[in-house]
């Protein structure tokens, strides 16, 4: 089980709220292109809990050495995999050549891989898409997958919906293009060695559990960032943990910590944490003024300590007027 690294989501506050709920979860960094790593801030992109750990890191780019130069950033860093990425279809990543109109240079995606494979000890892996624009024919990702493997990848997360490379927004390249979930399981059976795990519109355990009966992992995205209580069933349902009896209390008083914490050793507002949690609460009464008082810009000069007592307080009711 994993959670998808998805661009201005999962960062570091994100994947801490994350690691909070599941102990055995694989979190992804949202992508980091290789100029921001060689011409940025790295401690900005690259810095992370430790209490975060299995993460990954999500890497953009096409230029061999300069995947190679960052995948060691990564592991000098401290992260347990690296990962390319080979499925964006945003126009702005196609502008750098690189994100799902990779797919169409199987060969360049080797030579990167093994130039990443080469720079570093922890495993090299790659995130994709199964088509671009329309053409559908199971032999185009089945023969990127085998040119990328023999480049030393054995694990690959396969996002079940085609790249539309033209005519669709990022947002609609997630909902419009079909899901093909026979595709992944297919791509299992022609590659029984590789490690194949699947992503794309999962919500429900069972869905999750349907998947895990043929391949190796699931891959959750936009249901575990808005109904992040999902991921405190993931141990004992998923991953083999026991149950630590976890409640949205508990979690909530852990992010105010962290909040804390942030602030003092980093300077970072409680804000710019509280707003990866807002999702918590789903479901339960009271959940929405909840959500209200955490996004409340007027709160934003109170301590976050006081603002979960304003969240958790129970709003007085008036008493109906007498006719």
């Amino acid at each position: 089980m994993s959670v998808a690294p998805m661009l201005d989501w999962t960062d570091r506050h994100c994947r801490y709220l994350h690691r909070l709920l599941s102990h055995h979860a694989l979190l992804y960094t949202e992508m980091v292109t290789t100029g921001a790593l060689l011409h940025g801030d790295v401690a900005r992109h690259l810095r992370f809990d430790a209490a975060e750990h299995p993460v990954a890191l999500q890497l953009g780019g096409s230029e061999p050495q300069d995947l190679a130069h960052c995948a060691r950033l990564g592991q000098q860093w401290g992260y347990d995999e690296i990962n390319l990425n080979c499925g964006c279809p945003s126009e702005r990543v196609q502008r750098g050549a690189f994100g799902a109109c990779l797919m169409n240079e199987p060969q360049l995606v080797a030579d990167c891989v093994k130039a990443m494979v080469d720079a570093v000890s922890v495993p090299v892996t790659v995130k994709h898409r199964i088509g671009i624009d329309q053409r559908e024919d199971y032999g185009f990702v089945r023969d990127f997958v085998g040119t990328v493997a023999e480049a030393g990848c054995r694990v690959f997360i396969v996002h079940a919906r085609n790249a539309w490379l033209k005519g669709l927004s990022p947002k609609e390249n997630r909902e419009i293009p079909p899901l093909r979930y026979a595709v992944a399981a297919q791509l299992k059976r022609d590659f029984p060695h590789l490690t194949i795990a699947i992503n794309g519109g999962f919500q429900t355990d069972a869905a999750v559990q349907e998947q895990l009966a043929v391949l190796d992992g699931v891959m959750v995205g936009r249901e575990a960032y808005h109904n992040p209580w999902w991921l405190a069933r993931w141990d004992t349902l998923h991953l083999g943990g026991v149950d630590r009896a976890l409640t949205r209390e508990g979690i909530e008083e852990a992010m105010v910590d962290y909040m804390e914490r942030e602030a003092r050793s980093h300077g970072t507002p409680w804000y710019a944490i509280a707003r990866h949690m807002l999702g918590l609460r789903n479901g339960l009464p009271g959940a929405r003024r909840w959500r209200q008082v955490w996004s409340d810009h007027r709160l934003k000069q109170l301590p976050a300590r006081e603002v979960m007592a304003q969240a958790r307080r129970q709003p007085v009711v008036k008493p109906p007027t007498e006719i």
